[in-house]
């Protein structure tokens, strides 16, 4: 059996996407069919994100439009929000600080979904803020962040915000427009199913004229996205872009636009995956706002996550993931995003876990891809 690697991201690439990064190459800086082809992109990405604003694909993994944001916003001595409830929303404070931001956190639960009533609360005394940044999909805890509701508060106070949304985009709703949201940032490894390697943001006329605007200089070049301004009128990009990785991007965004019902399917087997485990007496670490591309189960116990993971690994060419942080041990992940989100994979991995805790000697109370099958029959 070909290796499943159901983990939130990389996911597994169509064959059309790898062949899409075998076309045979050109001078991306010289040849002027390709400003076309990767502004093509770009706007097919607006299409997902549901945003008239500027969209931009950068060569570096997910974590350099983290970083582009906070260095190209933030200024020495800048408040900055960080709204966290989880690992990653918390390390954004690194990032932040990295460029001189002055941090101040809204702390929410680490087994829940922010709380908008007390953002909301908190806000009304403590509103001195640039930006502030905030994850919509929690990936370590399997948790979706109302980001609907965040972002326009955010807005209200005139505060910039800087979206991870790396494990959501198109996996989950996003309306960067509508929902007002100055950066958004997305990685091509997750739901569009695309090889590492890529990420990609949209920016808001508020963010390009702060960033158009600031006192001091940008302290960067690769992660100044001011370098960006105006690249297709004058016909002129920053660096040379990766070009096989962006052919193999475009095919797998067709691939996701082809598909209608994408985010209704992330949502359906997400729900099954969630029902199935339950049932069976495991638990969800998250107690609300359960994400649409990972479920995060916490470990039984008298079982330890290595015995699990290795044995998924060595006995049935399945690998999930687990957790880091303060979640080490504690839990283990299954990917359900892009090219992981269909029945047959999810039944055969939820087939595999349901073996390797019965012979780790947890007595399930049902089989896990049996109760998957029913719930979506």
């Amino acid at each position: 059996m070909e290796k499943l690697i159901m983990t939130p991201g990389p996911t597994f690439i169509r064959e059309n996407v790898r062949e899409a990064m075998g076309r045979p190459i050109t001078n991306p800086d010289l040849d002027l069919e390709f400003y076309d082809f990767y502004k093509n992109t770009c706007e097919k990405l607006q299409s997902i994100m549901h945003t008239k604003t500027q969209v931009l694909i950068l060569d570096g993994e997910g974590i350099l439009g983290l970083e582009a944001a906070c260095a190209s916003l933030i200024e020495e001595g800048d408040k900055v929000l960080c709204i966290e409830n989880g690992i990653f929303g918390y390390g954004f404070k690194d990032f932040a600080e990295m460029y001189g931001g002055n941090v101040t956190f809204f702390h929410g639960e680490r087994d829940h979904g922010i709380n908008i009533e007390n953002l909301e609360n908190f806000l009304k005394e403590n509103h001195d803020f640039k930006v502030a940044t905030v994850v919509h999909c929690e990936t370590p805890s399997g948790i979706t962040n109302p980001i609907k509701d965040i972002c326009p508060l955010l807005k209200k106070y005139g505060i910039l915000s800087i979206v991870d949304s790396v494990s959501s985009i198109g996996g989950e709703k996003i309306h960067v427009d509508e929902w007002n949201i100055d950066i958004a940032l997305g990685g091509s490894q997750k739901c569009l199913s695309a090889p590492p390697g890529l990420t990609f943001l949209s920016i808001s006329k508020d963010a390009t004229e702060a960033m158009n605007n600031r006192k001091t200089p940008i302290r960067s070049f690769y992660a100044n996205l001011t370098i960006w301004n105006d690249w297709y009128e004058n016909k002129w990009f920053p660096y040379t872009q990766p070009i096989s990785d962006i052919y193999a991007f475009d095919k797998a965004i067709d691939n996701f636009l082809d598909d209608k019902d994408a985010l209704q399917r992330h949502e359906r087997y997400a729900e099954a995956c969630r029902y199935a485990l339950k049932e069976c007496g495991l638990a969800l670490l998250p107690k609300d706002c359960h994400s649409n591309t990972v479920s995060t189960v916490l470990v039984p116990d008298g079982i330890n996550y290595k015995d699990l993971f290795n044995k998924l690994y060595s006995e049935h060419n399945i690998i999930i993931a687990g957790g880091f942080d303060f979640l080490q041990d504690r839990i283990f992940r299954i990917g359900h995003m892009g090219e992981n989100c269909y029945e047959e994979k999810l039944y055969i991995t939820l087939k595999a876990i349901n073996t390797v805790l019965n012979e780790l000697g947890f007595n399930l109370k049902g089989d896990l891809h049996k109760k998957f099958a029913n719930y979506l029959s």
